[in-house]
């Protein structure tokens, strides 16, 4: 006997398949993404703001410097609050690309980590990645926290934690980060659940 809910969705499959037809990528990411959505903490909502601050703050950084030579600086969202690090050639326009960020729309707040000096080099960007993936696998391997609800930013050998997490959650992510080979400082971005 033909199972007709079966059979529409995978007429709805077939139907869809074309039109998608190089683009492995489209099905991944949408996999990918419901995936991550369905265990973090944030509102699907909130989720995708994240991103589109992420986005809204690189296009106006990128609107008013450019190519500006020395300005080396992103802007990672966490549930409307935005971390900024990098580096830029003085404090002007350090406190600049921070109002900048605070004037975009749905932004809570904004923690400035930009750095007055010349841009991280590709080796130390590198090393940076290798640091960030060496304390997300530190993050897998410990108790009483997951590793996907702490968001893991390096740069310059300084790590960055973000996330919404207990008190208890918070500190084994800092230990995990601080006992990490080359890691010279952590700073934390959390916002603390109360139980």
């Amino acid at each position: 006997m033909i199972n007709i809910k079966n059979t529409a969705i995978l007429l709805g499959i077939v139907a869809v398949t074309p039109a998608l037809q190089g683009c492995p990528a489209v099905l991944v990411a949408g996999v990918g993404t419901a995936a991550v959505v369905a265990d973090d903490r944030r509102t699907t909502g909130v989720f995708v703001e994240d991103q589109n601050i992420e986005l809204k703050v690189a296009h106006e950084i990128s609107k008013k410097y450019g190519k500006t030579n020395g300005v080396d600086v992103r802007g990672t969202s966490y549930n409307r609050f935005v971390l900024l690090n990098g580096e830029v050639p003085n404090g002007d326009i350090r406190s600049d690309i921070e109002a900048l960020a605070s004037g975009v729309e749905n932004v809570r707040n904004v923690q400035n980590e930009i750095q007055v000096g010349p841009p991280t080099t590709t080796q130390q960007k590198a090393a940076d990645s290798a640091t960030t993936s060496k304390v997300k696998t530190g993050l897998l391997k410990a108790k009483n926290v997951q590793a996907n609800h702490v968001k893991v930013l390096t740069r310059d050998n300084v790590v960055y934690l973000m996330g919404l997490v207990s008190a208890q959650e918070a500190d084994i992510a800092t230990e995990v980060a601080r006992t990490t080979g080359g890691v010279e400082k952590v700073v934390r971005v959390f916002e603390i659940q109360q139980p």
